[in-house]
Protein backbone atom coordinates (compact mmCIF):
# COMPACT_ATOMS: atom_id res chain seq x y z
CA UNK A 1 0.00 0.00 0.00
CA UNK A 2 1.95 3.02 -1.22
CA UNK A 3 -0.54 5.85 -1.13
CA UNK A 4 0.67 9.24 0.19
CA UNK A 5 0.65 9.90 3.94
CA UNK A 6 -1.75 12.39 5.48
CA UNK A 7 0.23 14.52 7.97
CA UNK A 8 -0.82 17.31 10.34
CA UNK A 9 1.76 19.81 11.64
CA UNK A 10 0.82 21.96 14.64
CA UNK A 11 3.47 24.66 15.34
CA UNK A 12 3.60 26.80 18.47
CA UNK A 13 2.57 30.42 17.80
CA UNK A 14 6.06 31.90 17.67
CA UNK A 15 8.06 32.72 14.53
CA UNK A 16 11.07 30.76 15.79
CA UNK A 17 8.91 27.63 16.12
CA UNK A 18 6.63 28.09 13.10
CA UNK A 19 9.25 28.77 10.43
CA UNK A 20 11.40 25.65 10.88
CA UNK A 21 8.40 23.35 11.39
CA UNK A 22 6.78 24.68 8.20
CA UNK A 23 10.07 24.08 6.36
CA UNK A 24 10.08 20.49 7.68
CA UNK A 25 6.44 20.14 6.54
CA UNK A 26 7.57 21.32 3.09
CA UNK A 27 10.17 18.51 3.03
CA UNK A 28 7.37 15.93 3.43
CA UNK A 29 5.20 17.73 0.86
CA UNK A 30 8.12 17.70 -1.61
CA UNK A 31 8.01 13.87 -1.40
CA UNK A 32 4.34 13.87 -2.49
CA UNK A 33 2.61 13.55 0.91
CA UNK A 34 -0.54 15.44 1.97
CA UNK A 35 0.48 18.03 4.52
CA UNK A 36 -1.78 20.34 6.56
CA UNK A 37 -0.51 23.10 8.85
CA UNK A 38 -2.91 23.85 11.72
CA UNK A 39 -2.64 27.43 13.00
CA UNK A 40 -4.60 30.68 13.53
CA UNK A 41 -5.74 33.18 10.83
CA UNK A 42 -3.07 35.85 11.45
CA UNK A 43 -0.29 33.27 11.61
CA UNK A 44 -1.51 31.71 8.36
CA UNK A 45 -0.71 35.03 6.65
CA UNK A 46 3.01 34.76 7.46
CA UNK A 47 3.38 31.20 6.16
CA UNK A 48 5.56 30.98 3.04
CA UNK A 49 3.55 31.46 -0.17
CA UNK A 50 5.38 28.86 -2.23
CA UNK A 51 4.40 25.78 -0.26
CA UNK A 52 2.44 22.84 -1.57
CA UNK A 53 0.53 22.21 1.66
CA UNK A 54 -2.94 22.99 3.06
CA UNK A 55 -3.59 25.36 5.95
CA UNK A 56 -6.39 24.84 8.47
CA UNK A 57 -7.08 27.77 10.80
CA UNK A 58 -8.90 28.15 14.11
CA UNK A 59 -9.62 31.45 15.83
CA UNK A 60 -7.40 32.02 18.87
CA UNK A 61 -9.58 32.60 21.98
CA UNK A 62 -7.65 35.76 22.92
CA UNK A 63 -10.40 37.45 24.93
CA UNK A 64 -10.92 34.40 27.14
CA UNK A 65 -7.37 34.77 28.50
CA UNK A 66 -7.25 38.58 28.49
CA UNK A 67 -5.06 39.07 25.40
CA UNK A 68 -5.77 42.08 23.16
CA UNK A 69 -7.36 41.07 19.85
CA UNK A 70 -4.92 40.76 16.98
CA UNK A 71 -2.14 39.23 19.10
CA UNK A 72 -1.65 35.68 17.87
CA UNK A 73 2.14 35.33 17.84
CA UNK A 74 4.82 35.78 20.48
CA UNK A 75 6.61 38.28 18.19
CA UNK A 76 3.75 40.73 19.03
CA UNK A 77 4.37 40.37 22.76
CA UNK A 78 6.78 42.36 24.89
CA UNK A 79 6.23 41.02 28.41
CA UNK A 80 6.26 37.66 30.15
CA UNK A 81 2.68 37.97 31.43
CA UNK A 82 1.23 38.25 27.90
CA UNK A 83 3.56 35.42 26.83
CA UNK A 84 1.89 33.20 29.44
CA UNK A 85 -1.59 34.30 28.27
CA UNK A 86 -0.70 33.29 24.72
CA UNK A 87 0.44 29.91 26.05
CA UNK A 88 -2.94 29.53 27.82
CA UNK A 89 -4.82 30.55 24.66
CA UNK A 90 -3.06 27.87 22.58
CA UNK A 91 -4.20 25.25 25.14
CA UNK A 92 -7.81 26.36 24.52
CA UNK A 93 -7.43 25.38 20.84
CA UNK A 94 -7.41 21.74 22.02
CA UNK A 95 -11.17 21.23 21.63
CA UNK A 96 -11.39 22.69 18.08
CA UNK A 97 -8.36 20.74 16.87
CA UNK A 98 -9.63 17.52 18.42
CA UNK A 99 -12.97 17.85 16.56
CA UNK A 100 -11.08 18.43 13.30
CA UNK A 101 -8.87 15.38 13.95
CA UNK A 102 -11.94 13.23 14.73
CA UNK A 103 -13.65 14.27 11.49
CA UNK A 104 -10.52 14.07 9.33
CA UNK A 105 -8.06 11.64 10.98
CA UNK A 106 -4.44 11.89 9.80
CA UNK A 107 -1.75 9.19 9.64
CA UNK A 108 0.50 11.22 11.91
CA UNK A 109 0.65 14.46 13.93
CA UNK A 110 3.86 16.45 14.36
CA UNK A 111 3.31 18.98 17.16
CA UNK A 112 5.47 21.48 19.00
CA UNK A 113 6.38 20.35 22.49
CA UNK A 114 4.85 23.61 23.84
CA UNK A 115 1.48 21.97 23.05
CA UNK A 116 1.61 19.07 25.56
CA UNK A 117 -2.14 18.38 25.26
CA UNK A 118 -1.55 16.93 21.76
CA UNK A 119 -0.13 13.85 23.51
CA UNK A 120 -3.51 12.99 25.06
CA UNK A 121 -5.35 13.83 21.82
CA UNK A 122 -3.10 11.59 19.70
CA UNK A 123 -3.25 8.68 22.16
CA UNK A 124 -7.04 8.88 22.42
CA UNK A 125 -7.39 8.61 18.64
CA UNK A 126 -4.51 6.13 18.18
CA UNK A 127 -2.51 8.49 15.95
CA UNK A 128 1.30 8.37 15.96
CA UNK A 129 2.70 11.65 17.34
CA UNK A 130 6.15 13.14 16.84
CA UNK A 131 7.49 16.02 18.91
CA UNK A 132 9.30 19.14 17.68
CA UNK A 133 10.85 21.90 19.78
CA UNK A 134 13.37 23.54 17.50
CA UNK A 135 16.29 22.59 19.80
CA UNK A 136 19.46 20.75 18.86
CA UNK A 137 19.75 17.14 20.04
CA UNK A 138 22.83 18.21 22.02
CA UNK A 139 20.61 20.61 24.01
CA UNK A 140 17.86 18.04 24.59
CA UNK A 141 20.55 15.63 25.90
CA UNK A 142 21.92 18.35 28.22
CA UNK A 143 18.45 19.16 29.58
CA UNK A 144 17.70 15.47 30.16
CA UNK A 145 21.05 14.97 31.88
CA UNK A 146 20.19 17.77 34.33
CA UNK A 147 16.76 16.24 34.93
CA UNK A 148 18.27 12.90 35.90
CA UNK A 149 21.13 14.45 37.94
CA UNK A 150 19.82 17.79 39.26
CA UNK A 151 22.25 20.41 40.53
CA UNK A 152 22.23 21.28 44.25
CA UNK A 153 19.47 23.79 45.09
CA UNK A 154 21.88 26.52 46.15
CA UNK A 155 24.16 26.04 43.10
CA UNK A 156 25.28 29.15 41.25
CA UNK A 157 27.85 30.18 38.66
CA UNK A 158 29.33 27.85 35.99
CA UNK A 159 28.71 24.09 36.15
CA UNK A 160 29.73 20.92 34.31
CA UNK A 161 26.93 18.90 32.66
CA UNK A 162 26.89 15.56 34.55
CA UNK A 163 27.56 12.22 32.77
CA UNK A 164 28.05 13.77 29.35
CA UNK A 165 30.12 12.67 26.31
CA UNK A 166 32.20 15.89 26.60
CA UNK A 167 33.22 17.91 29.67
CA UNK A 168 30.96 20.86 28.94
CA UNK A 169 31.08 23.89 31.25
CA UNK A 170 27.90 25.99 31.07
CA UNK A 171 28.42 29.63 32.07
CA UNK A 172 25.31 29.99 34.23
CA UNK A 173 22.71 27.93 36.13
CA UNK A 174 19.28 27.82 34.43
CA UNK A 175 16.65 29.81 36.38
CA UNK A 176 14.43 27.58 38.54
CA UNK A 177 11.26 28.88 36.78
CA UNK A 178 12.73 28.11 33.37
CA UNK A 179 13.59 24.54 34.35
CA UNK A 180 10.19 24.09 36.04
CA UNK A 181 8.52 25.08 32.76
CA UNK A 182 10.77 23.08 30.40
CA UNK A 183 11.19 19.77 32.26
CA UNK A 184 7.52 18.65 32.23
CA UNK A 185 7.23 19.58 28.54
CA UNK A 186 10.31 17.49 27.78
CA UNK A 187 8.92 14.54 29.77
CA UNK A 188 5.71 14.55 27.69
CA UNK A 189 7.66 15.02 24.44
CA UNK A 190 9.68 11.88 25.27
CA UNK A 191 6.44 9.85 25.27
CA UNK A 192 6.10 10.54 21.54
CA UNK A 193 7.17 8.21 18.72
CA UNK A 194 10.26 10.38 18.31
CA UNK A 195 11.75 13.87 18.28
CA UNK A 196 12.09 15.65 14.95
CA UNK A 197 15.31 17.68 14.96
CA UNK A 198 16.08 20.67 12.76
CA UNK A 199 19.76 19.80 12.47
CA UNK A 200 21.97 17.14 10.94
CA UNK A 201 23.74 14.23 12.61
CA UNK A 202 27.22 15.52 11.75
CA UNK A 203 26.57 18.79 13.63
CA UNK A 204 25.07 17.26 16.79
CA UNK A 205 27.57 14.38 16.55
CA UNK A 206 27.19 10.59 16.62
CA UNK A 207 28.15 10.59 20.30
CA UNK A 208 25.01 12.60 21.15
CA UNK A 209 22.73 10.47 18.94
CA UNK A 210 24.12 7.42 20.74
CA UNK A 211 23.74 9.08 24.18
CA UNK A 212 20.15 10.03 23.36
CA UNK A 213 19.13 6.57 22.17
CA UNK A 214 21.02 4.56 24.81
CA UNK A 215 20.70 6.71 27.93
CA UNK A 216 17.36 8.41 27.23
CA UNK A 217 15.92 5.50 25.27
CA UNK A 218 14.06 7.56 22.67
CA UNK A 219 14.36 7.98 18.91
CA UNK A 220 15.39 11.25 17.24
CA UNK A 221 15.14 12.01 13.54
CA UNK A 222 17.57 14.61 12.17
CA UNK A 223 15.85 16.14 9.12
CA UNK A 224 17.63 19.54 8.89
CA UNK A 225 18.84 22.05 8.08
CA UNK A 226 15.19 22.72 7.22
CA UNK A 227 15.90 26.21 5.79
CA UNK A 228 17.69 24.59 2.84
CA UNK A 229 14.29 23.54 1.46
CA UNK A 230 14.07 27.20 0.31
CA UNK A 231 16.12 27.32 -2.88
CA UNK A 232 15.52 30.73 -4.51
CA UNK A 233 16.22 34.19 -3.04
CA UNK A 234 12.48 34.88 -3.14
CA UNK A 235 11.65 31.68 -1.22
CA UNK A 236 14.31 32.55 1.37
CA UNK A 237 12.98 36.10 1.67
CA UNK A 238 9.43 34.84 2.23
CA UNK A 239 10.31 32.87 5.37
CA UNK A 240 8.44 34.65 8.15
CA UNK A 241 7.23 38.22 8.14
CA UNK A 242 7.66 40.81 5.41
CA UNK A 243 11.12 42.34 5.35
CA UNK A 244 11.28 45.94 6.62
CA UNK A 245 13.78 46.82 3.84
CA UNK A 246 13.59 45.39 0.32
CA UNK A 247 15.72 42.29 -0.22
CA UNK A 248 17.28 43.96 -3.26
CA UNK A 249 18.53 46.84 -1.10
CA UNK A 250 20.43 44.38 1.15
CA UNK A 251 21.90 42.57 -1.84
CA UNK A 252 22.99 45.77 -3.58
CA UNK A 253 24.69 46.98 -0.38
CA UNK A 254 26.34 43.60 0.32
CA UNK A 255 27.51 43.27 -3.30
CA UNK A 256 29.54 46.45 -2.80
CA UNK A 257 31.49 44.86 0.10
CA UNK A 258 34.50 42.56 0.12
CA UNK A 259 34.16 38.89 1.10
CA UNK A 260 34.10 38.25 4.89
CA UNK A 261 34.09 41.97 5.67
CA UNK A 262 30.58 42.52 7.14
CA UNK A 263 29.46 41.81 10.71
CA UNK A 264 25.81 40.73 11.07
CA UNK A 265 24.11 41.33 14.44
CA UNK A 266 20.71 39.92 15.38
CA UNK A 267 19.20 38.66 18.61
CA UNK A 268 16.16 37.09 16.98
CA UNK A 269 12.58 38.29 16.97
CA UNK A 270 11.86 38.52 20.71
CA UNK A 271 15.07 39.52 22.53
CA UNK A 272 14.68 43.09 23.73
CA UNK A 273 18.00 44.24 25.13
CA UNK A 274 17.87 47.35 27.34
CA UNK A 275 18.86 50.69 25.79
CA UNK A 276 22.10 50.88 27.78
CA UNK A 277 23.12 47.44 26.41
CA UNK A 278 22.32 48.49 22.83
CA UNK A 279 24.49 51.58 23.46
CA UNK A 280 27.43 49.33 24.45
CA UNK A 281 26.95 47.23 21.28
CA UNK A 282 26.88 50.39 19.13
CA UNK A 283 30.04 51.69 20.82
CA UNK A 284 31.82 48.35 20.21
CA UNK A 285 30.76 48.31 16.54
CA UNK A 286 32.09 51.83 16.08
CA UNK A 287 35.38 51.07 17.84
CA UNK A 288 35.96 47.93 15.72
CA UNK A 289 35.38 49.87 12.49
CA UNK A 290 33.81 47.00 10.49
CA UNK A 291 30.87 47.31 8.12
CA UNK A 292 27.72 45.88 9.69
CA UNK A 293 24.05 44.98 9.41
CA UNK A 294 22.38 45.30 12.81
CA UNK A 295 18.80 44.10 13.29
CA UNK A 296 17.01 45.73 16.25
CA UNK A 297 13.49 44.50 17.14
CA UNK A 298 11.11 47.23 16.02
CA UNK A 299 9.65 47.87 19.45
CA UNK A 300 13.06 49.27 20.44
CA UNK A 301 13.12 51.79 17.64
CA UNK A 302 10.65 52.76 14.96
CA UNK A 303 11.33 54.58 11.71
CA UNK A 304 10.07 57.93 12.97
CA UNK A 305 11.58 57.81 16.46
CA UNK A 306 12.79 61.16 17.74
CA UNK A 307 16.49 62.01 17.94
CA UNK A 308 16.04 62.10 21.71
CA UNK A 309 14.70 58.50 21.74
CA UNK A 310 17.45 57.33 19.39
CA UNK A 311 20.21 58.77 21.56
CA UNK A 312 19.16 56.55 24.45
CA UNK A 313 20.59 53.57 22.56
CA UNK A 314 22.83 55.08 19.89
CA UNK A 315 25.85 57.39 20.40
CA UNK A 316 25.16 60.85 18.95
CA UNK A 317 25.84 60.93 15.20
CA UNK A 318 26.43 57.16 15.06
CA UNK A 319 24.49 56.53 11.85
CA UNK A 320 26.21 59.38 10.01
CA UNK A 321 29.71 58.26 11.05
CA UNK A 322 29.48 54.52 10.46
CA UNK A 323 29.34 52.26 7.39
CA UNK A 324 26.44 50.03 8.20
CA UNK A 325 22.72 49.32 8.09
CA UNK A 326 20.51 49.48 11.17
CA UNK A 327 17.34 47.49 10.49
CA UNK A 328 14.33 48.20 12.68
CA UNK A 329 12.07 45.17 12.34
CA UNK A 330 12.23 41.96 10.31
CA UNK A 331 15.22 41.06 8.13
CA UNK A 332 15.57 38.18 5.60
CA UNK A 333 18.25 36.45 7.67
CA UNK A 334 18.90 33.44 5.40
CA UNK A 335 19.47 35.76 2.41
CA UNK A 336 21.89 37.94 4.43
CA UNK A 337 23.86 35.03 5.94
CA UNK A 338 24.20 33.41 2.52
CA UNK A 339 26.08 36.40 1.05
CA UNK A 340 29.89 36.02 0.70
CA UNK A 341 30.42 39.48 2.25
CA UNK A 342 29.37 38.14 5.67
CA UNK A 343 32.36 37.64 7.97
CA UNK A 344 30.76 36.88 11.34
CA UNK A 345 27.39 36.72 13.08
CA UNK A 346 26.84 38.14 16.59
CA UNK A 347 23.92 35.95 17.74
CA UNK A 348 21.75 35.10 20.75
CA UNK A 349 22.27 31.40 19.80
CA UNK A 350 18.61 30.67 19.08
CA UNK A 351 18.75 27.33 17.27
CA UNK A 352 17.28 28.63 13.98
CA UNK A 353 19.96 31.31 13.82
CA UNK A 354 22.68 28.78 14.64
CA UNK A 355 21.66 26.24 12.01
CA UNK A 356 21.19 28.99 9.39
CA UNK A 357 24.69 30.34 10.11
CA UNK A 358 26.15 26.82 9.98
CA UNK A 359 24.44 26.20 6.61
CA UNK A 360 25.97 29.43 5.28
CA UNK A 361 29.45 28.78 6.73
CA UNK A 362 29.40 31.97 8.82
CA UNK A 363 31.38 31.86 12.12
CA UNK A 364 29.49 33.01 15.23
CA UNK A 365 30.07 35.35 18.17
CA UNK A 366 27.85 33.89 20.89
CA UNK A 367 25.69 35.90 23.30
CA UNK A 368 22.99 33.61 24.79
CA UNK A 369 20.05 35.15 26.67
CA UNK A 370 17.61 32.41 27.76
CA UNK A 371 16.10 28.95 27.16
CA UNK A 372 18.23 26.53 25.07
CA UNK A 373 20.70 29.24 24.03
CA UNK A 374 23.36 28.61 26.73
CA UNK A 375 23.61 24.95 25.66
CA UNK A 376 23.72 25.85 21.96
CA UNK A 377 26.61 28.22 22.69
CA UNK A 378 28.75 25.31 23.93
CA UNK A 379 28.01 23.15 20.90
CA UNK A 380 29.24 26.07 18.75
CA UNK A 381 32.29 27.11 20.77
CA UNK A 382 33.49 24.06 22.77
CA UNK A 383 32.41 21.06 20.69
CA UNK A 384 32.43 22.19 17.03
CA UNK A 385 34.72 25.24 17.52
CA UNK A 386 33.00 27.40 14.90
CA UNK A 387 32.58 30.47 17.07
CA UNK A 388 33.82 32.52 20.02
CA UNK A 389 32.03 33.67 23.18
CA UNK A 390 31.35 37.24 24.26
CA UNK A 391 31.39 35.83 27.82
CA UNK A 392 27.78 36.16 29.02
CA UNK A 393 27.03 34.49 32.36
CA UNK A 394 23.52 35.73 33.10
CA UNK A 395 20.72 33.30 32.16
CA UNK A 396 17.34 35.07 32.00
CA UNK A 397 13.95 33.45 32.45
CA UNK A 398 12.70 34.98 29.18
CA UNK A 399 13.74 37.30 26.38
CA UNK A 400 11.54 40.08 27.79
CA UNK A 401 13.44 40.41 31.07
CA UNK A 402 16.09 43.10 31.32
CA UNK A 403 19.54 41.73 32.07
CA UNK A 404 21.01 42.90 35.35
CA UNK A 405 24.59 42.66 34.09
CA UNK A 406 25.91 44.87 31.32
CA UNK A 407 28.25 43.35 28.73
CA UNK A 408 30.79 46.10 28.23
CA UNK A 409 31.86 47.44 24.85
CA UNK A 410 35.49 46.29 25.19
CA UNK A 411 34.37 42.63 25.67
CA UNK A 412 32.13 42.88 22.61
CA UNK A 413 34.82 44.57 20.51
CA UNK A 414 37.42 41.97 21.52
CA UNK A 415 35.12 39.07 20.48
CA UNK A 416 34.30 40.80 17.17
CA UNK A 417 37.99 41.34 16.37
CA UNK A 418 38.81 37.69 17.16
CA UNK A 419 36.67 36.60 14.20
CA UNK A 420 36.94 39.59 11.87
CA UNK A 421 40.69 40.34 11.99
CA UNK A 422 41.78 37.30 9.88
CA UNK A 423 44.34 36.13 12.45
CA UNK A 424 45.24 32.42 12.74
CA UNK A 425 42.35 31.65 15.11
CA UNK A 426 39.83 33.41 12.82
CA UNK A 427 41.12 31.56 9.74
CA UNK A 428 40.84 28.16 11.46
CA UNK A 429 37.31 28.90 12.75
CA UNK A 430 36.27 30.07 9.27
CA UNK A 431 37.67 26.91 7.68
CA UNK A 432 35.77 24.70 10.14
CA UNK A 433 32.59 26.74 9.56
CA UNK A 434 32.90 26.32 5.79
CA UNK A 435 33.48 22.58 6.19
CA UNK A 436 30.19 22.27 8.13
CA UNK A 437 28.39 24.36 5.49
CA UNK A 438 29.48 21.87 2.80
CA UNK A 439 28.21 18.96 4.91
CA UNK A 440 24.91 20.83 5.61
CA UNK A 441 24.23 21.30 1.91
CA UNK A 442 25.08 17.67 1.17
CA UNK A 443 22.93 16.05 3.89
CA UNK A 444 19.73 17.43 2.40
CA UNK A 445 20.59 16.32 -1.15
CA UNK A 446 21.70 12.73 -0.65
CA UNK A 447 23.21 12.49 2.83
CA UNK A 448 22.13 11.69 6.38
CA UNK A 449 19.06 13.99 6.61
CA UNK A 450 17.76 12.83 3.22
CA UNK A 451 18.14 9.20 4.34
CA UNK A 452 16.48 9.95 7.70
CA UNK A 453 13.47 11.50 5.95
CA UNK A 454 13.13 8.41 3.73
CA UNK A 455 13.41 6.12 6.79
CA UNK A 456 10.85 8.17 8.74
CA UNK A 457 8.38 8.10 5.82
CA UNK A 458 8.82 4.30 5.63
CA UNK A 459 8.23 4.04 9.39
CA UNK A 460 5.05 6.14 9.16
CA UNK A 461 3.74 4.00 6.29
CA UNK A 462 4.47 0.89 8.35
CA UNK A 463 2.53 2.33 11.33
CA UNK A 464 -0.37 3.32 9.06
CA UNK A 465 -0.53 0.00 7.26
CA UNK A 466 -0.31 -2.11 10.45
CA UNK A 467 -3.23 -0.05 11.82
CA UNK A 468 -5.30 -0.82 8.69
CA UNK A 469 -4.51 -4.54 8.99
CA UNK A 470 -5.58 -4.56 12.63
Amino acid sequence: MDKPLKLYFIPYLAAGHMIPLCDIAALFASRGHFVTIITTPLNAKILPKSNNFNVQTFQLPSQEVGLPEGIENITSITNIEDGFKLYQATALLHEHIEKFVEQHPPDCIVADFCLPWVDELANKHHIPRFAFNGFSLFTICAMESLKSQPLPENASGPFVIPNFPHDIIINSIPPIESKAFMDPLLTIALKSHGFIINSFVELDGDEYVEYYEKIIGHKAWHLGPASLVRKTTQEKAERGEKSTISVQKYLTWLNSKQDNSVLYISFGTICYLPDKQLFEIASAIEASGYDFIWVVPEKKGIENESEEEKEKWLPKGFEERNKGMIVRGWAPQVVILGHPALGAFLTHCGWNSVVEAVSAGVPMITWPVHSDQFYNEKLITQVRRIGVEVGVDEWNMAAFRDSKKLVKRDHIEKAVRRLMDDGDEAVQIRQRSQKFAKIARRVQEDGSSHENLTALIDELKRLRDSKVLN
